[in-house]
């Protein structure tokens, strides 16, 4: 890597041209490989002895275990994460669990006072974060007999007080005040693998499995079948579940089975259990590289991330190159970390609880929904989130077309991240097991707890410049006050999602740069560490219809297999994960007028 001059110590997006931008970019990602790695004893169980089980070596596992071959418990379901952050940086603050208190946060700072539409990026693109996110990290439920309690003012409608937050559980041991943070554990797998639509572990997979053809269930019309809680679908991942995800989950589970009918009509001596682990290979990837290559350029418009991003996947030579001549290689700078050699970098490959903490995005989610008819674009009902969540979300899903649902959350902005945009359904949500919590005060409580540290000190952990005053986090002259008065004019004291969200983003961006370290990081990472992506991206592997599948599709490609009546919106479009076209209510028998509403949206943020 060349040594980029820099003595005016700018930041990435603040050099004169497009190249020294994206230098610096990789040179922040080299660095942050290896300054930003760590791994906590006891994070991973013993790897076992002797020679691993038949069958690991070409296909996912259903517990994350034996990616990596020579240490198989690497990223496996029940381990735990691993930080961004020194641990010594991570220590565990009880006296300060509830100062400044995170209710009051939530009220003056979080809660969403008007919608401020991210413009960008639409409601789909809200619902995909999450679908991913199901795919990624979850802490598990904790115990009832373990609270949190968060004291709640006589003049808060909160309908319980004090409001009670179950506290993380350590994988071992316990929180020990003054001491770094225990290790947690994640009961996903850490892989990219498709875990949010197959579960992870084999008793989940074993109930989503029809047993025939490698296919997963889904009935005769189309939908997810109903689990055993009321009112959500029998997924891989079942948590925090509303419609949105509902929707990718199942048109997951329907692009899962049409790869096993492409694969199994090429290779019809593939048995039940084959065909399955080559749908779960292809799908896995195919949502890495839609998360690579088009949900992340959409929400970082930034010229340098287009190119960075794209050249993640396919490499600085471009994805014509890559289809038409193939790797370079084994550079991932020339041909894409797609099909590279694997490399752990500086620790053991895990998500970690930062990685966790910067995709708190909860602000993308509007309250306040519309769903019109596919149709026509006439108006069919308006709908406040609650009722289209948790407990309801079946009833919803059934009462409308797949076509409205998917044209109206196509058509609809997510929130800006920032503050005062928080959902107001979010800070009053009651869940399926009937716990009503403020998700806004459960998001300071849980970085506070898992001993994350606060917004300046997470700066500096990452090589990034301290802010000296609270006024220098954001140009909002009134976030700058009322965050003074909360905190105290303490700028230390600031929590990491104050400062993140109060942070104006660099050009083009739909969050901060303070968040964006922690994800060329990790963005990278998750496939460079996974040789089903690296070294075993290939056909032998994937079989040739599986590996073409991958490369030759795109999210467009998708939608349009499994719901066509949504060519007259998306037929044409760029940025599947933009606000799609709006269709124009016509007179019977008349074709509707395509308005191109979506080409005049601006991103919003109150600076």
């Amino acid at each position: 890597m060349v040594s980029i001059p820099n003595p005016l110590n700018l930041q990435w997006y603040e050099h004169p041209s497009l190249i020294l931008q994206l230098a610096a970019l990789s040179k922040a990602r080299d660095d942050l490989r290896e300054q930003n790695l760590y791994e906590q004893d006891g994070m991973r169980p013993d790897d076992p002895s002797g020679d691993p089980p038949p069958g690991v070596e070409r296909a996912r596992t259903a517990d994350g275990t034996y990616n990596d071959l020579g240490c198989p418990m690497m990223g496996s379901k029940d381990s735990g994460f691993g930080r961004n952050v020194p641990i010594a940086n991570t220590v565990i603050d009880r006296k300060r669990l509830l100062t400044p208190d995170p209710r009051e946060i939530s009220r003056r700072l979080m809660a969403r006072d008007t919608f401020k539409p991210a413009g960008i990026l639409n409601a789909l693109g809200a619902a995909w974060l999450q679908f991913e996110n199901h795919n990624w990290f979850f802490h598990g439920d904790g115990r009832a007999d373990r609270v949190i309690e968060v004291p709640i003012r006589e003049d808060d409608d909160f309908p319980e007080k004090p409001m009670r937050i179950r506290e993380t559980i350590p994988m071992r041991g316990e929180i020990v005040d003054g001491q770094p943070a225990p290790v947690f554990g994640n009961a996903e797998t850490h892989w990219w693998d498709g875990s949010q639509v197959y579960g992870s572990g084999a008793e989940k997979q074993g109930k989503i499995r029809t047993g025939v053809d490698g296919k997963v269930r889904v009935d005769d019309n189309g939908r997810l079948p109903a689990s055993d809680i009321p009112g959500i679908d029998l997924t891989g991942m079942q948590e925090n579940y509303w419609f949105g995800p509902g929707l990718l989950h199942t048109l997951f589970a329907r692009e899962h089975n049409s790869v096993c009918d492409a694969i199994k009509k090429a290779h019809p001596e593939l048995d039940d259990q084959r065909l399955f682990e080559l749908g779960v290979l292809v799908v896995s990837a195919l949502i890495a590289k839609i998360h690579t290559v088009e949900w992340t350029p959409c929400v970082l418009r930034h010229p340098a991330l287009q190119i960075g991003m794209s050249a993640n996947w396919y490499g600085a030579l471009g994805e014509a190159f890559r289809d038409k001549i193939g790797r370079v290689g084994d550079s991932e700078a020339l041909s894409g970390i797609i099909g590279s050699a694997t490399d752990h970098h500086s620790a053991p490959f895990s998500l970690t609880e930062e990685f966790v903490s910067v995709y708190r995005m909860h602000p993308l989610i509007p309250d306040d929904w519309s769903f019109y008819s596919l149709a026509s674009g006439e108006h069919l009902k308006d709908a406040y989130f609650t009722d289209i969540q948790g407990s309801y979300t079946r009833d919803f899903m059934h009462s409308l077309e797949m076509g409205d649902m998917w044209y109206s959350i196509g058509k609809a902005s997510a929130g800006a991240v920032c503050l005062k945009n928080y959902p107001n359904a979010l800070r009053n949500l009651t869940r399926v097991d009937g716990q009503v919590t403020d998700l806004a005060t459960l998001d300071i409580v849980r970085d506070r707890e898992r001993g994350v540290p606060r917004y300046n000190d997470f700066r500096e952990a990452l090589r990034m410049p301290r802010r000296k005053k609270i006024e220098d986090i954001t140009p909002n002259k009134d976030w700058a006050r009322e965050i003074n008065e909360i905190y105290n004019g303490d700028v230390d004291a600031v929590d990491l999602q104050i400062g993140m969200q109060a942070e104006q983003p660099p050009k083009g961006f739909g969050f901060s740069d303070t968040a964006f370290r922690i994800f060329i990081l990790m963005a990278s990472r998750r496939l460079k560490s996974d040789r089903f992506f690296t070294t075993d991206f290939t056909p032998e592997i994937y079989t040739k219809t599986g590996y073409d599948w991958v490369n030759d599709n795109s999210m467009k490609d998708v939608l349009l297999r499994h719901y066509p009546e949504l060519e007259p919106v998306i037929g044409d479009v760029e940025r599947v994960f933009a606000p799609w076209h709006e269709l124009g209510a016509t007179e019977p028998g008349k074709k509707p007028v395509i308005l191109r509403a979506a080409d005049t949206v601006k991103s919003y943020l109150p600076f």
